[in-house]
């Protein structure tokens, strides 16, 4: 895909993506390390991580793969620390770990909603935290992955509706407290991103992603390169001045209020 950027935008920065074996944040460490980034992917998985970095290294890029889980703590610690030992200073922080699975407010455990809050929120917050340290300071920039159930109201979605709306609030109060040493903390909020495991739970029949489509004012799917090409934005110098933002990258759904998604998941 051609890149309305210009070569080497991210030269020599080191981002750090959760989440980063796939989906949407693969895409991003794709696009980051594309324009020059050195990244270091963290998720679950070591399989998938390595595939993914390999598949960056094989376009021409540099990657690295680390296995953690962004409930635990201690080892997003250690990862930020060998990080900023191995390249040094951290100049970009992409929070994109999440979990999700469509179920009424009735059915779901404590257990399963707690699951959903520790991974979102919580993941978000120990991300920023253990980075926090070894971020460059003036310069570094932090992206967390939000969605529009932050704010709109979504039936099926109580768990994800209050996980994302705290990852939103914690993005808004960081960029207030860290503004001063001059790191940046931002979100995307994507409607329906095609090819994402996310949207595969959510619309698992063609008439359910049907349904979305019909949804959406713009009538598609976003890609994940839409929302790389936000990322990429929005870490790069030419976002300089926006801290604290919620870019609502979804086609317009969410103009149409609760009623989209209710007559979707319903």
């Amino acid at each position: 895909m051609e890149s309305i950027f210009r070569d080497g935008l991210m030269k020599d920065r080191v981002a750090v993506i959760t989440g980063g074996g796939s989906g949407i944040n693969q895409r991003i460490a794709e696009r980051f390390a594309a324009q020059g980034a050195r990244c270091v992917l963290v998720g679950r998985t070591q399989e998938k991580l390595d595939a993914a970095a390999r598949g960056i290294a094989e376009a021409g890029g540099t990657a690295v793969g680390f296995a953690a889980d962004v409930r635990d703590y201690a080892a997003l610690e250690k990862i930020m620390r060998e990080t900023h030992e191995r390249f040094g200073e951290i100049d970009v922080v992409v929070c994109g770990a999440a979990g999700n699975f469509p179920a009424p407010a009735a059915a779901i455990s404590a257990n399963g909603f707690k699951s959903v809050v520790d991974i979102d929120l919580m993941g978000t917050f120990n991300t920023c935290r253990a980075a926090f340290e070894h971020l460059r300071k003036p310069g570094a920039s932090i992206l967390s992955i939000s969605a529009t159930q932050a704010f709109s109201p979504t039936p099926l979605q109580a768990h994800v509706c209050a996980a994302k709306s705290g990852v939103d609030m914690v993005t808004r109060v960081l960029a207030i407290e860290w503004g001063a040493c001059g790191v940046r903390l931002n979100a995307i909020a994507p409607g329906p991103v095609d090819d994402t495991e996310g949207m595969r739970r959510l619309t698992p029949t063609p008439e359910m992603k049907e349904k979305v489509m019909r949804a959406v004012p713009m009538g598609r799917y976003a890609t994940r390169d839409e929302i790389a090409d936000v990322a990429l934005f929005l870490c790069s110098p030419a976002a300089a001045y926006i801290t604290g933002a919620v870019i609502v990258v979804d086609g317009g759904m969410s103009l149409l209020g609760s009623s989209a998604m209710f007559n979707v998941m319903s």
